[in-house]
């Protein structure tokens, strides 16, 4: 099988630090600057208003916005990427899963600084464990991303693993199972009507039950 992974609220957890983040690029660039820490608080507001289900669907190549090209906004996401945290013990989970002949792929959206996905993943240190690294979202859509994977992989079935299930609607394939990892920050934009339009639809809330949902899989589909 084909495993692809979302990144940030799926491997990684780098939403309780967006705010720190934040307070240590002002602090870098603009250190004279009072009441950093309301206005920290401020931008993570802004931030997170982002992650609702209306953004990030990627149905278009989204553009930089002016701000994310400021120095300011490479030294916040360098900052983020200091901080964020594995989930669940994920940089074992990806070796497990390899191991036992999946491939296993990052799937996921570019940050609005163009090729700062990338650097995260390698930050981080799991870029390495990835067979492939597919981003979507400035060079190509989300649906662009997912012809790709079937170029180079053919119609072997795709587990789907994301933390924000509104991307799965109207993409996929008859051999795209879908696998939302209940991540509370971002589950709260999820409603029914978000789950009911999703075949094949799986929930999680701890990444090692994705070898529960793979034996499942095997199983519906022998």
């Amino acid at each position: 099988m084909i495993i692809a992974f979302d990144f940030d609220g799926t491997l990684v957890d780098s939403y309780s630090v967006i705010e720190k983040a934040f307070r240590r690029a002002l602090k870098k660039h603009f250190p004279w600057l009072p009441f950093k820490g309301v206005l920290a608080k401020i931008l993570t507001k802004i931030e997170l208003y982002f992650e609702r289900p209306k953004f990030g669907k990627h149905t278009g190549k989204i553009k930089q916005p002016r701000f994310f090209k400021t120095k300011f906004a490479r030294t916040w996401f360098e900052e983020r990427a200091k901080l964020s945290k594995p989930i669940d013990d994920s940089k074992e989970l990806l070796k497990k899963l390899k191991e036992e002949g999946h491939i296993v792929i990052s799937f996921s959206a570019e940050d609005f600084l163009d090729g700062m996905k990338e650097y995260r993943l390698k930050i981080g240190g799991f870029y390495e464990l990835f067979d492939d690294v597919i981003i979507f979202g400035r060079e190509m859509t989300l649906c662009e991303a997912f012809q790709l994977v079937r170029e180079r992989y053919g119609n072997e079935i795709f587990v789907w693993i994301d933390d924000k299930p509104w991307r799965f609607i109207g993409r996929g394939d008859e051999n795209t199972e879908y696998v939302w990892y209940y991540f509370p920050p971002t589950a709260k934009y999820v409603t029914k009507e978000i789950l009911d339009q999703i075949p094949h639809l799986h929930v999680i809330q701890d990444l090692w039950s994705i070898f529960d949902v793979i034996e499942r899989i095997k199983s519906e589909r022998s």
